[in-house]
């Protein structure tokens, strides 16, 4: 692979500090090998400055993407293992835009078939915005006969309807938080029965700028509330969405849903265009004031 390796987070602060020069920054968590050279190049594409892909050491990863990719290796499977490497980065680049996502997800937003990430990104900063919200939608394998691991580019279906939101509650008040929302649908709704209540969610706050004090907590949301928020107070925002196959992967490689789950088509389902207009057709992500 082009770029540069680096044995632990440690040792890529202490000898990679070219990758954090400039943003926007894209970590992307290699649980395993899976589309790992798409995703990539997928990300590589939308103009981040640069792609810090953290991976088991075990893990090799594909050849030849590009040279901006800088290679940490790290354990996934440790607890709360995400936050901290998040926590790390944010500590180090303050006022460094930051993106992160896992293997075999893909970032769109509303129009980034012509626009880079950067652009898109200057735009929200003018609109005093330091977080957007991205939506995780579910993607999966038109036919689990022929791609058993429910991963496959050119079947990938997604749900057209079955997304909803609730209030999120403060938990010192018990009134909703302002302009904050918890969001459900995909197959984590659908097939909730096999899913944890604290992985349900799919809204994650995905993009966002590094400040001091700023830290990751669980469940995809930061200590600063502003930067949970779907929208500033005076108008919508730009948000975006994750196209993932990562909850079909997680359905079908564990044993107890694998066994219960031959099909994750139904009514709802239809074929992935892998456009953005697609997902603002089907209000999977919000322009905002951007056109």
């Amino acid at each position: 692979m082009s770029g540069q390796r680096y044995g632990g987070l440690d040792a890529f602060l202490a000898g990679g500090r070219a990758a954090l020069d400039k943003g926007p920054v894209a970590l992307i968590m290699a649980e395993d090998g899976v589309e790992l050279d798409t995703t990539i190049r997928h990300h590589a594409q939308l103009g981040f400055s640069a792609i810090v892909c953290f991976a088991p050491p075990a893990l090799d990863l594909p050849e030849g993407i590009a040279t901006n990719v800088f290679r940490v290796d790290y354990d996934l499977r440790a607890e709360n293992a995400v936050p901290r490497a998040v926590n790390r980065l944010i500590a180090a680049a303050p006022g460094l835009w930051f993106y992160y996502c896992y293997n075999a997800e893909y970032l769109f937003y509303p129009f980034c078939e012509t626009r880079t990430v950067g652009e898109m990104l200057a735009f929200h900063t003018e609109e005093r915005r330091d977080a957007m919200v991205a939506y995780v939608v579910d993607l999966y394998a038109e036919d689990l006969s022929r791609f058993p691991e429910a991963v496959s580019l050119e079947t990938a279906m997604i749900d057209k309807a079955g997304y909803y939101a609730l209030a999120r509650p403060d938990p010192d008040t018990g009134h909703p938080k302002e302009r904050q929302l918890d969001f459900f649908g995909g197959l984590r709704w659908r097939f909730e029965e096999h899913v944890p209540k604290a992985g349900r969610r799919i809204d994650r706050v995905a993009l966002f700028r590094a400040q001091p004090g700023l830290e990751m907590k669980a469940g995809h949301l930061f200590n600063i509330e502003e930067y949970n928020t779907y929208a500033c107070p005076w108008h919508h925002n730009l948000t975006a969405a994750i196209c993932s196959f990562r909850a079909a992967k997680a359905l079908r490689g564990n044993a107890g849903s694998r066994f219960d789950i031959h099909d994750f088509r139904w009514h709802n389902s239809i074929p992935f265009e892998w456009t953005s207009q697609q997902l603002l057709d089907l209000g999977l992500m919000e322009p905002g004031q951007w056109f």
